[in-house]
């Protein structure tokens, strides 16, 4: 597989997994982390707060460092902007914007701007999927032979381990001849079927249920399940019964590339010359239900704790208490130390929630159930940082400045 192909898997990729975690695809994925940057910045160390909570209180002093740091590592990176949103219930929070949302114009970053979020679409599908479980319309452990066919291991591979990562099936992503056509025009739309054909001609890579392995194709699959159970279209499935409910309103499953003002400009290499170009306009498609969303700072605020605790914003539960304890339930990947993954969501060292990568954009969106904290990270770009994702290596900065005990870690071994 070429380099190009295994980028853009990664990042399709969630963000945990690995080799997916945050790895590939056009989807959502959001890949490798950045590697570390140093905390201790500026004048004062970091140490617990007065309370000793988990969870630093973002004094002048602590606001400085966070400054320091972020603009650090887009220094470091060449991160042309980035926007980084921090909320604790009762405490100051942080809302900054640093660099450029286009560098033609030298616009500036702002807090308000719609960005493309990739593989977190993943947490919104796998929602949709949950509240059909509780609905009863289908069974976690339902294999997917029973809604789709034409799919290796279809009447062992569940709906379950699908969700998980767990299903062994070839990541359609990493394909050459995916890669080709993607890469040479990219503005092309793909349907699901299409994606899914990239996928089943190759053999699985292991038995369901035998390891972790990131994996945009088991989202496909969900997504058509979703539209198959419900009777709709996934995008307004996502809309009537999940964004809408949440007070979502800046938050949208694109049909191709149409992408609101304003918005930022994306910038990423993964061409098929590997020189940088604005991506802004390509077309998602290619990640669907696994990476195709658009959202803003204010929506993923909201879907941070949302999507951790299975309530809406007005106390309503999304999914039912059980379904969700399900959910996060977050096996070790074998890869990483302190990390797993659920139901289309992961644990790093406590921060639970997913991070999204596709060309030109990545994000990272966490919730930290010991102190209700919430940190949102958006960028405009989606080259790596020493062999890492810039996300991951800003979520590694701040946390360690916030939350030293809590740090954002989450390296990811490349499968290309």
């Amino acid at each position: 597989m070429s380099h190009t192909s295994a980028r853009l898997l990664r990042k399709a990729a969630v963000a945990v997994a690995v080799g997916t975690l945050m790895a590939p695809v056009a989807a959502g994925p959001a890949w490798a982390s950045p590697a570390a940057v140093p905390a201790a910045l500026g004048a004062d160390a970091p140490s617990p707060s007065p309370s000793g909570a988990a969870v630093r209180d973002l004094t002048p002093g602590v606001t400085r460092q966070l400054d320091t740091a972020v603009r650090k590592v887009m220094h470091e990176a060449g991160v042309p902007g980035v926007t980084v949103g921090i909320w604790t219930p009762g405490r100051p929070s942080y809302v900054r914007s640093f660099g450029v949302a286009d560098k033609s114009t030298g616009r500036k970053m702002t807090p308000d701007l719609y960005m493309r979020i990739g593989s977190e679409t993943k947490t919104f599908t796998v929602t949709a999927l949950l509240q059909l479980v509780d609905q009863k319309k289908v069974g976690l452990d339902d294999p997917i032979g029973k809604y789709i066919g034409g799919i290796p291991n279809e009447n062992r591979i569940t709906l379950r381990q699908l969700a998980d990562m767990r299903s062994g099936l070839f990541n359609y992503s990493e394909d050459p001849d995916f890669d080709k056509a993607l890469t040479s025009d990219p503005q092309r739309p793909f349907t699901p079927e299409q994606l899914l054909a990239y996928s089943v001609k190759h053999p699985v890579r292991f038995q369901p249920g035998e390891k972790f392995s990131y994996s945009n194709t088991n989202l496909i699959l969900l997504g058509l399940v979703v539209e198959k159970e419900s009777g709709q279209h996934l995008g307004d499935y996502i809309t009537q019964h999940v964004l809408d409910p949440a007070g979502m309103k800046h938050t949208l499953f694109p049909t191709g590339n149409e992408f609101p003002a304003p918005h930022a400009h994306g910038y990423t290499v993964q061409t098929a010359n590997g020189e940088e170009a604005d991506a802004t306009d390509w077309n998602p498609s290619w990640g669907w239900a696994a990476g195709a969303m658009i959202s803003d700072l204010r929506d993923l605020h909201t879907w941070a704790r949302t999507v951790a605790t299975g309530r809406f914003p007005d106390g309503g539960r999304m999914v039912s208490a059980a379904v969700q304890k399900q959910r996060l339930i977050t096996p070790g990947t074998g890869m990483i130390k302190g990390a797993g993954y659920g139901l289309g969501i992961f644990d790093v060292l406590g921060w639970i929630g997913h991070n999204g990568s596709l060309p030109g954009y990545q994000t990272l969106t966490v919730y930290l159930p010991e102190t209700r904290t919430s940190l949102v990270v958006l960028l405009n770009t989606d080259t790596d940082y020493r062999s890492r994702e810039p996300s991951t290596a800003l979520g590694e900065a701040i946390t360690k400045i916030i939350s030293p005990a809590h740090v954002y870690n989450l390296p990811v071994t490349r499968t290309g």
